[in-house]
């Protein structure tokens, strides 16, 4: 295989390196605007010239299988509100009252989260060294969660951005599960533009509520034209399109040792960018999200028997 498609493969690894800065990038992104875009304006924006951009490409393949997406639209709303809709969504509420940090080792724990609905959804066998992962990735959510300090849980006094994150990982690991669930038969392209304009659509009433009823939306410059061009295409279309490619030419369980790298490239650009710094709780924290995404995502050695 790496005789005969050696560049399309090292595409694969680049990519899938660029996906993580990317996905780094948009946290940064967020945390560096809340004083300017509204969270719901910029993740309405951020699709809305995302789709601008697809749809060329993607339209030719959207007409041609036209009758598989009217037969499946249920599903395809579904899986676009959890991912378009609602993740970004979410993830821009979170910067507002939490960093950059906290969002990225929140963010790191979507492998986690996809194995356990996976088990409780689909009924997914679980090895116990999954078990395990899934407990120190929970442990370590609960020392980013409460900053190191445990008082934060018998007092509830949480940073409303941290839950809202928890909840942004949820609603990606739910679309994960109903991807394998409600497969949907569609060219990557044709489904890709038809999540992005299902997304858009939900995203929309929320939208102009909160333009007309409480932020007021942000005044459109030439100042914060780079912030939307860059959620869009980079975390958003290019990410996308890396993650899907990567996972297919080396497969899932690889392509998954790259999300390792979300929080150091975290780590490197909030510092440069927003000033943010690494405390005892980040380390804390990062090294057992990463423990349990090591046990989780490590593959199953031959011989060896998952139990429920």
């Amino acid at each position: 295989m790496s005789t005969q498609f050696p560049k399309p493969l090292w595409l694969a690894y680049i990519g899938l390196t660029l996906t993580p800065l990317f996905w780094a990038g948009n946290a940064v992104v967020a945390r560096s605007v809340v004083d300017t875009i509204p969270p719901l304006s910029l993740s309405f924006w951020r699709w809305v010239i995302a789709l601008a951009i697809l749809l060329p490409f993607g339209l030719p393949a959207v007409r041609r299988q036209w009758p598989i997406i009217v037969e499946r639209w249920p599903s395809m709303l579904a899986l676009a509100a959890f991912s378009v809709g609602a993740f970004n969504t979410l993830l821009y509420l979170s910067a507002q009252t939490t960093t950059a940090l906290n969002i990225t080792l929140v963010n790191s724990t979507i492998p986690i989260m996809v194995a356990l609905l996976a088990w409780l959804v689909l009924g997914d066998r679980m090895r116990p060294l999954q078990m395990m992962g899934i407990a120190l990735a929970i442990a370590g959510v609960l020392v980013v969660v409460g900053r190191g300090n445990w008082q934060t849980f018998t007092q509830l006094s949480f940073q409303p951005g941290d839950l809202i994150m928890v909840g942004a990982v949820f609603c990606w690991g739910l679309f994960s599960v109903l991807l394998r669930r409600q497969a949907v038969p569609l060219e990557p392209i044709a489904f890709l533009t038809t999540q992005v304009t299902l997304g858009v659509l939900v995203i929309l009433p929320f939208y102009l509520i909160d333009l007309l009823f409480l932020s007021g939306g942000f005044e459109p410059s030439l100042k914060v034209a780079p912030t939307l061009l860059y959620v869009a295409i980079f975390p958003g279309i290019l990410a996308y399109a890396f993650w899907n490619n990567g996972v297919h030419r080396i497969g899932p369980s690889n392509a998954a040792m790259f999300m390792y790298l979300n929080p150091v490239f975290a780590a490197v650009l909030a510092g440069l960018f927003l000033g943010e710094r690494l405390s005892i709780f980040h380390l804390a924290g990062g090294i057992l999200i990463l423990l349990g995404l090591l046990l989780t995502t490590r593959p199953p050695r031959l011989g060896s028997k998952p139990t429920r």
